[in-house]
């Protein structure tokens, strides 16, 4: 029996596991697909940044005003 999961749906998966609402991510190269699984999810924001080296600088504010996670892809 196959079964009908990729490594991106896993990786999305674990991150709605551990509770991740929201993702600074910089498109391109080897994040693609994982970029277009996360499209398909309401359950977390997706934050495109203006400059990638913002991205931390992003993630490190929003986990520090919401007390969350800042997750960066």
């Amino acid at each position: 029996m196959a079964m009908d999961i990729t490594g991106r749906k896993l990786f999305v998966k674990a991150l709605l596991e551990e509770g991740v609402d929201t993702v600074f991510g910089y498109p391109g190269g080897m994040v693609t697909d994982i970029m277009d699984e996360l499209y398909k999810h309401e359950e977390i924001e997706l934050v495109l940044p203006r400059h990638e080296q913002g991205l931390i600088h992003e993630a490190e504010g929003y986990a520090r005003a919401t007390e969350g996670l800042g997750c960066v892809l």
